[in-house]
């Protein structure tokens, strides 16, 4: 044993030519890549489970501890209007490729504008079906931003009223986020029914209404169309005369 203290300490965290002297551990070497068709997988044997014999389950039966080891890449959707969702609930991994809190915002805000049609018609479908869908999904390269690939589904829900206008969702993209926001476009949507076997509904453009159509006209003469020529168009003036204007 030496007699300075202070030097025996230094033999005693010394690291020999077998311990890797200086070598650094990144934790992210360790992390387990994104699997898409996984992470999908769990969250819908999860829905699954939920039913107990049911259609569609309730929006009261999610449990985050259920779904912990999938739930940056979960949320719960709220239908506002036809064709029309926003986040009532978000993981960390959309809050990632958006680089803000998402909760609040439409679902559209994670889709480029011309996938966002589309996007519409597959949302309605499964709120009035009520059915499931899987979403094909990829944002392109771009400066700062390097190509991803994802896949969402979106399961229904019934409210606390009973109505379907709540949905399960989950999103999970393959690749570096780089520079957020990150939005995708919708290259394949699939739909499948709650219950097998069942009829699928398509998505369509004829589910969005937000407007009750005009109601014929009751008059009694349909209106005039302007008139078109110059003669015709002074036929319908007439001179009126000021009266404190001398003849």
């Amino acid at each position: 044993m030496s007699d300075d203290p202070g030097k025996e300490n230094d033999r005693t965290y010394e690291a020999g030519p077998s311990q890797n002297r200086g070598k650094l551990l990144r934790l992210a070497d360790y992390e387990q890549p994104i699997r898409p068709g996984s992470i999908l997988g769990e969250i819908r044997s999860y829905w699954e489970g939920l039913r107990q014999g049911r259609a569609i389950p309730d929006r009261a039966d999610i449990d985050p501890h259920g779904i912990r080891r999938v739930l940056d890449y979960t949320f719960i959707l709220e239908r506002i209007a036809p064709g029309a969702a926003r986040f009532r609930l978000a993981g960390r991994h959309l809050i990632d490729l958006m680089g803000m809190e998402v909760r609040g915002m439409p679902l559209c805000a994670l889709f480029n504008t011309t996938s966002r049609g589309r996007l519409s018609d597959v949302l309605e479908s499964v709120f009035r079906g009520p059915q499931i869908t899987e979403i094909t999904l990829q944002s392109p390269a771009s400066y700062g931003r390097p190509a991803l690939e994802g896949r969402m589904t979106l399961l229904p829900l019934r409210s606390d009223l009973g109505d379907v206008t709540r949905a399960l969702g989950c999103l999970a993209a393959e690749g570096q986020i780089g520079a957020n926001p990150r939005r995708f476009d919708l290259l394949a949507d699939r739909q499948f029914p709650v219950i097998p076997g069942a009829r699928v509904l398509e998505p369509s453009p004829s589910y969005i209404s937000f407007a009750e159509p005009p109601a014929p006209w009751t008059g009694p003469s349909a209106p005039q169309c302007e008139p078109t020529t110059p003669e015709a168009r002074r036929a319908r003036f007439r001179l009126i005369r000021n009266p404190r204007t001398p003849a």
